[in-house]
């Protein structure tokens, strides 16, 4: 038998067809929820949700991995109506241990920004000339976050548009 990865076999699937898992233990809070959206809104579905079809009722799927690109085409009327409601979908056929299993995976298997690489995006994008609300709303990221940023990569360029207030008094 000759394997084939799902994601040569994408399908469009209304998205009342799909239902959510019971067991998932991803949470995304809402900084990163708000910066899903914005990248669906931006760029569409640039990734399939991962499903199930359901044996016992046919034509309805549950979701593997992809719950919050699911809950961002139901919470959002303007990216349902772009979608007309699909959401992209490519099934896996395994047992419920198995979609259990591949669910953490899919989970933990998502990673971690290497803070000295987002100081270099950052610094790039200052240099290039983006504001600070663009580097804000375009990588989700909160004002602290990209202080942060630029007060450990050490370059005084980052801090060229900041204001700043006399922590002291004199007298």
């Amino acid at each position: 038998m000759v394997f084939t990865s799902p994601v040569y076999n994408v399908k469009r699937i209304p998205v009342e067809f799909i239902h959510a898992n019971n067991y998932n233990p991803n949470r995304v809070a809402p900084p990163e929820m708000k910066l899903l959206y914005e990248s669906i809104k931006e760029d569409g579905y640039t990734q399939p949700v991962v499903c199930y079809e359901d044996q016992e009722n046919k034509g309805h799927y549950i979701l593997i991995d992809g719950f919050h690109r699911y809950l961002t085409i139901l919470n959002h009327k303007d990216i349902y109506d772009r979608e007309n409601g699909c959401l992209p979908v490519v099934t896996i056929d395994k047992d419920i241990e198995n979609r259990m299993a591949s669910t953490i995976r899919h989970n933990r298997a998502r990673g971690a920004h290497n803070i000295e690489l987002m100081i270099n995006i950052v610094s790039e994008l200052v240099e290039s000339g983006m504001s600070d609300a663009w580097i804000l709303k375009h990588l989700g990221m909160d004002t602290e976050e990209l202080l942060r940023l630029k007060q450990i990569s050490g370059l005084a360029a980052l801090f060229k548009d900041e204001v700043f207030s006399r922590a002291w008094k004199n007298g």
